[in-house]
Order: C-alpha cells, then structure tokens, then sequence
C-alpha cells in the first residue's frame, strides 16, 4: 500500500514570460495595483523580507514566476528557501539565471508597472487583452 502522492516540485519557465511584471520591457499597467504591490516583500536581505511565500507566474500553469527567480541571486530569498525545504521548489529554482532584462528590485518593477495603472497605454492593453485571451481559452478547458 502506498501513501499519498507528493505533488511535483514547481518549476520555473525557460524564460520569464511576456507578460512578467520584472520584465523591463513589460508595458506600465498590466496588472492589477495588488499585484505590484507584492514584488517588494522579496526585496532587502533575507532578515528584511516580509513574504516566504512562493511567487508563481501570473500564466497560472503551476510554473514559478522565472522573472522573480531571475531579478536577483534566488538563494538569497527567503520564499526560495523556504520553498526547497519544503520540497515545494524544484531545486533548479535556486540556480536560475536569465539573459531577459530584469528591474533589480521588486520595489523598481512595482513602480514601473503602477505608473500608468489607471490608464494603461495602447501596447498595455494589448498585453492585458491577450492575458484575457488565455485565461478564457484556459476556463474554457478546465
């Protein structure tokens, strides 16, 4: 007789997504103000971050948000090492590096990205539309 089964470890994408918050070339706007709002609890020393919780990608495919793991060294994170302790990381996670431009701290993409919150700009939209896009194509095969 066998337990129960451990879900599988999270892992990051390749690359951080088009539609990443950390992304430097993201368009100001995407997201919803509670979102951005979250990237600064990861910045600052390990003793001064104020989330271990685990940032996922915003596609919602069970993937961890590979921007968050790649705006900085992802061992010096708290969430990080929590997560792969916990068995919840995959352990690539405290390894991964990206070649994409990255905003160095969360408190630099939330600002970015709250910019023109209020009245994202055309290329803003079109990212939010197509994000809509595939959310309802995911509802759809739910």
């Amino acid at each position: 007789m066998s337990g129960p089964q451990q879900p599988e470890a999270a892992q990051p994408r390749k690359s951080p997504c088009a539609s990443c918050p950390y992304r430097k070339n993201v368009p100001s706007g995407v997201w919803d103000k509670a979102e951005y709002a979250k990237l600064p609890a990861y910045d600052g020393e390990m003793h001064e971050q104020s989330s271990a919780a685990v940032f996922m990608c915003h596609q919602g495919d069970g993937c961890v948000c590979s921007g968050w793991l790649g705006h900085r060294d992802p061992a010096d994170m708290l969430a990080v090492r929590l997560g792969l302790m916990r068995g919840d990381l995959d352990p690539s996670c405290a390894d991964y590096t990206t070649d994409v431009p990255l905003f160095a701290s969360g408190a630099e993409a939330a600002e970015h990205g709250g910019k023109q919150i209020h009245s994202p700009g055309a290329d803003a939209v079109a990212v939010i539309d197509k994000i809509m896009r595939k959310k309802e194509v995911q509802a759809f095969h739910a």
